[in-house]
């Protein structure tokens, strides 16, 4: 279980770095191109064109039909977990470290997932951008601090959460930001639609990278 505290600042430090490396590059020079195609359309064999009595329908299959079934049943996405609610608004104004009992047992998710139950934060918590705090009195969040808490209350591992800060710096470079996250948060008449909006954007973004 991850035990490390982290800051806002220093959680943008660490994506600012993961961003800039090679690897990382490679990734999103690519995020586009990694989509799967549409499947080319199968040519049908001459015997398939050929009509086909009803009673030996079963010629056409090569497997039995509980093999058919088995493998389509196997084949259904699994059901989501089912989703737990944020604490609430007492447990907004917690301080992060009494949540961590929340991470027991639970799996790693994906950057986009990860960003998703931060985004959920930021609705549900509020938005601010008061200068280098995770939250204000009222619990509200920043961009970072609504990340390190989707990590505290379970939603990701700290190199999920790394990642997830380097997708939302990758999403600022696309729009013109050469700064961090933190200035963007912090920037004049910067909004909560503002923040929900890139949220939303990086989300695509990462999802469509297949993270």
């Amino acid at each position: 279980m991850d035990t490390a505290q982290l800051t806002p600042d220093q959680l943008d430090a660490q994506a600012s770095l993961l961003h800039g490396t090679d690897a990382w590059q490679r990734i999103v020079a690519g995020w586009e191109r990694t989509v799967r195609e549409p499947a080319p359309a199968a040519s049908v064999p001459d015997t398939w064109a050929r009509p086909v009595r009803t009673h030996d329908w079963r010629a056409l299959l090569s497997v039995p039909v509980d093999r058919l079934v088995e493998d389509s049943l196997r084949a259904l996405p699994a059901r989501p977990p089912r989703e737990r609610p944020l604490p609430g608004r007492f447990g907004a104004v917690l301080p992060e470290h009494l949540h961590a009992w929340r991470r027991i047992g639970q799996p790693d998710v994906r950057p986009s997932t990860h960003l998703g139950h931060a985004r959920r934060i930021l609705a549900e918590w509020g938005w601010q951008n008061t200068p280098y705090r995770l939250r204000n009195a009222r619990g509200a969040r920043c961009l970072c601090g609504a990340m390190l808490t989707a990590h505290r209350l379970g939603y990701g591992s700290l190199d999920t959460v790394d990642r997830a800060g380097a997708w939302l710096i990758t999403e600022l470079r696309s729009q013109g930001w050469t700064d961090l996250i933190g200035p963007w948060n912090r920037h004049p008449g910067r909004t909560a639609a503002d923040a929900l909006a890139l949220i939303d954007t990086t989300i695509r973004r990462a999802s469509l990278a297949g993270h």
